[in-house]
């Protein structure tokens, strides 16, 4: 079985790619099936976040990590304080979210959905790629926190 050790930088095409959700792509240490229906696994340090993009090597073998497409929900808005205000409301409850000019995108929960419409916000779903903001503090900072609430 293929296994995948090290986050590089592609030297040449790669040899298929891998689609996973954000969920799977938090993981460090897996055992996937890449888009061509080979068995790998794929182990590396502990905390790496894998983003649509990242090139994964296992001997001469590369592969792309492609975000799959999962049902996300979507906030346009055009004010920006309420804006800021619904972002704030969102990372205050640990969401991941993915934020854009006008726009954040979260993963699809109907609670959320409704504290943002009650916020006075228009949210939607749909199927698309997730990636979202690294956090603050490093890349261990999308895994969890270490503080007393």
């Amino acid at each position: 079985m293929l296994t995948f050790t090290t986050k590089t930088t592609p030297a040449s095409a790669p040899w298929t790619t891998l689609t996973l959700p954000w969920d799977l792509r938090l993981k460090s240490r897996i055992k996937v099936t890449l888009d061509n229906g080979v068995e790998a696994g794929i182990i590396l340090p502990r905390g790496t976040v894998l983003r649509g993009g990242d090139v994964l090597q296992a001997e001469d073998t590369i592969i792309a990590v492609i975000a799959a497409p999962e049902l996300i929900s979507i906030v346009r808005c055009e004010d920006p304080l309420l804006f800021a205000r619904i972002c704030y409301h969102l990372g205050n409850r640990h969401v991941p979210l993915q934020i854009d000019q006008g726009e954040a995108r979260y993963q699809h929960d109907h609670v959320l959905d409704d504290m943002v419409k009650g916020l006075g916000a228009e949210v939607f779903s749909d199927s698309l790629p997730f990636e979202p903001e690294h956090g603050a503090y490093g890349s261990h900072a999308e895994h969890g926190h270490h503080h007393a609430h």
